[in-house]
């Protein structure tokens, strides 16, 4: 057969298969309608949920206080096991904030007194298993996972980190730098914000809930707070464990008598914390982030606790008012007038602590405004628009109908259970949960809307860029900006100057530097007299140097520094991803890079590298005679075959301490503190090859080290004096749109 006819019978065959198909539709349409078939899906009837009875554990309490569940489940030949002990951050002093967090990791971490967490780490390896440990809010915590054939291995090793953790130190100066990590980039991500600030206006800026580890709180943890913790918290008497998985309850229950019985009771933990609530008055709060072109929107106030008689009625409430995508914000503020990507919020709740009120809208900068009066008007309509009839029903749908998904499973029913127990509530509480749900009527919702519910009473937080909102925020009522600046570091002990921290501060903030002393005024003047001399150096109020930098064995890369005395700084890096710029001064503080447009430095960071222009050898040098600075001689140290003598600089710039060759009058090696994105170091400089330029005498080769390693070489290829500098070097770009955040602090 040829081509042309073997298309033609493909085409046949198509229209016989179509006209086949309409036949079948119109013989289907003259059927008559099956006896008892519904016309519309709405008058299918639909059952009733089956009741649940979920498996309940067995509960035990030991005469020692200690409480157990055993929770049988033998569909797969595992065994899960966990530990909740009272006592948790809220517990912690402010001054130590972060002292759950570090005690949390290196429970585990830092090992025990017979093996060290590393050789535990290789022990659970080989089979599968895990012992882990953590921290929280409320409590702490500690468990295992493990096979059924493995129990015997395991549990031993859960019972030593249980009872016998050691806290090595090299675990906690871990544990300590991952939280200086955290503290760094906490102000990345809108979103962290948002959630961090409205903790501390629904609750208080002093509430435990709401404190932040700060670089001094986490500094302030010792190896003695840990120890003095699980001393303190570490008892019978204050755990409840809970244990679900393959295995034979009695023989469970005689493993768990056999290795606790004998533990002594300890200082009973009281189950509630009593703990104030001061919320903050109504009105709008702001965090400025001129680097964002969307707005977050937190409407707040203070929640309730799980036992409060009106937590169903409330439930309720919020899913028909801001649960779901059939939700009234949603459809109002989403579907009607688009003012929204995401929006929802209610009437929060916690077991042990009141949850946060909260109304959350996600959008872009040019509608802040304009989110905020809808959402406004959605919480004052409660009044005159109650929740319909139709609206609780699909409520109470989707809440009875997700309730199963809570609860599928052993562990998550033991879970539960353990949080009743935890918490002091009765332990059916859970079983009467669909009942509850289902005798809520219009009357209770609209009585809770109105008993909760008032938007003249909240606090209104916005996250976002207010040069690009609708209106100004003020339009809507008064404005309180919120400062999220992360607080520096403190100087370490040995380089305070009775009582100073760094920039020639008390701890408090208010200065006090340290007098200068006759030996460090004449080191300060030995050190401007061998660079040039004080009129040479008050004469330079810019530099233009060009170095070739190099670290890790990389080939060096070529890097321009110009300086504009005392806080302009422009730097060009060529990077085989193109040049890199870095600005700062003043009025702007930025990173481009080139086709990527720009980044705008975090305050802090800002600060930072303002702080490192100061440590500049000739601006220092050049104020040899400024009262403002304090120039004190502090001993000598060996630096080569050199007895350098030690010179510690302060008062009006960071500390900073000076290597003086006493013979040559050359800076052999200086110490500073500073930032990076992983947390605070101890930066060095070892400096050499001093050679004259244009009257000055400079050192063209740097080695520098971060905590005592070496991190990049620099050597100095050529240094022009007092150049003439375009200003442009230090402003932005005019063209620069859509910028984001630097990363940093």
């Amino acid at each position: 057969m040829n081509k042309i006819a073997m298309s033609k019978m493909k085409k046949l065959m198509m229209l016989t298969s179509l006209l086949a198909m309409l036949i079948t539709v119109a013989s289907l349409a003259t059927l008559p309608q099956a006896a008892g078939q519904a016309a519309s899906w709405q008058q299918i009837s639909i059952p009733p949920l089956p009741s649940f009875k979920p498996q309940q554990p067995k509960r035990i309490e030991l005469a020692n206080g200690m409480v157990i569940f055993l929770q049988e489940d033998h569909e797969l030949p595992l065994i899960d096991t966990s530990a909740r002990i009272r006592g948790g951050s809220v517990n912690v002093p402010a001054g130590k904030t972060g002292l759950v967090d570090i005690y949390g990791e290196v429970w585990r971490t830092g090992g025990t007194k017979t093996q060290t967490g590393d050789q535990l780490d290789d022990f659970l390896e080989v089979r599968a298993a895990k012992v882990e440990t953590g921290g929280g809010p409320d409590s702490t915590s500690i468990s295992f996972s493990c096979l059924k054939g493995d129990l015997d291995d395991v549990f031993k090793a859960f019972v030593d980190v249980l009872r016998n953790p050691e806290f090595r130190a090299d675990k906690i100066d871990i544990a300590q730098k991952e939280l200086f990590d955290a503290i760094s980039r906490r102000n990345d991500d809108v979103g962290e914000i948002a959630q961090r600030e409205s903790v501390k206006l629904a609750y208080g800026p002093n509430n435990p809930y709401a404190r932040d580890a700060e670089y001094a709180t986490v500094a302030a943890v010792t190896r003695q707070d840990l120890i003095d913790w699980h001393a303190k918290y570490i008892h019978p008497n204050n755990i409840i464990l809970g244990i679900s998985g393959d295995f034979d309850s009695a023989a469970m229950e005689a493993r768990l008598r056999a290795a606790f019985d004998a533990w002594p009771k300890g200082a009973a933990i009281p189950r509630k914390n009593e703990i104030k609530y001061s919320p903050a008055p109504a009105g709008n709060y702001l965090v400025n982030k001129d680097d964002v072109n969307q707005s977050t929107i937190h409407m707040l106030g203070l929640g309730i606790t799980r036992d409060n008689p009106d937590y169903y009625a409330i439930n309720v409430f919020n899913e028909a008012f801001g649960g779901g995508f059939s939700s009234r914000l949603f459809n109002d503020i989403r579907t009607k007038r688009g003012l929204a990507y995401g929006v929802g919020g209610g009437i929060g709740s916690n077991f042990g602590h009141p949850g946060i009120l909260q109304v959350s809208i996600g959008t872009k900068s040019g509608t802040t405004i304009e989110a905020i009066q809808a959402a406004t008007e959605d919480i004052n309509n409660l009044a005159t628009q109650p929740i319909t009839d139709d609206e609780i029903q699909r409520a109470k749908d989707a809440i009875l109908n997700a309730f199963i998904f809570r609860l599928d499973s052993p562990d998550k029913i033991l879970a539960e259970r353990m949080t009743y127990e935890y918490y002091g509530y009765p332990p059916d509480w859970l079983d009467k949960f669909q009942a509850e749900i289902k005798k809520v009527t219009a009357s209770d919702v609209n009585r809770v809307a109105a008993k909760y519910m008032h938007r003249d009473q909240m606090a209104v937080l916005v996250v976002g860029n207010s040069k690009e909102f609708d209106k100004p925020l003020s339009s809507v009522g008064p404005v309180k900006n919120i400062d999220i600046a992360i607080p520096p570091p403190p100087a370490e002990k040995g380089q305070e100057q009775n009582g100073q921290g760094q920039n020639g501060k008390e701890q408090n903030g208010a200065s006090k530097s340290a007098a200068s002393n006759t030996e460090g005024k004449a080191l300060a003047e030995k050190v401007a007299s061998a660079m040039g001399g004080l009129p040479k150096l008050k004469s330079i109020k810019s530099l233009h140097v060009t170095i070739a930098e190099s670290d890790s064995g990389a080939p060096p890369s070529p890097v321009d520094v110009f300086l504009a005395f005392p806080d302009r700084m422009h730097v060009e890096v060529e990077t085989p991803q193109g040049k890199l710029t870095i600005v700062v001064s003043p009025d702007a503080a930025f990173m481009n890079m080139a086709g990527m447009g720009s980044r705008s430095m975090p305050p802090a960071q800002k600060t930072e590298m303002l702080s490192q222009l100061q440590h500049d050898l000739i601006y220092i040098a050049q104020h040899a005679d400024d009262p403002s600075f304090t120039f004190t001689a502090a001993g000598t140290e060996k630096i080569g075959d050199v007895d350098a003598a030690i010179l510690d600089i302060d008062g009006a710039v960071p500390w900073v301490r000076w290597y003086i060759d006493p013979k040559t009058g050359y800076v052999l090696r200086e110490k500073y503190k500073a930032m990076a994105q992983s947390g605070p170091f101890e930066g060095e400089t070892n400096l050499a090859d001093w050679r004259p330029v244009e009257g000055l005498t400079m050192p063209f080769k740097h080695q520098n080290e971060q905590n005592g390693k070496e991190t990049s070489n620099a050597e100095v290829k050529k240094i022009e004096l007092n150049p003439a500098l375009d200003p442009k070097l230090f402003s932005k770009p005019a063209e620069d749109t859509g910028e984001k955040q630097a990363p940093g602090h």
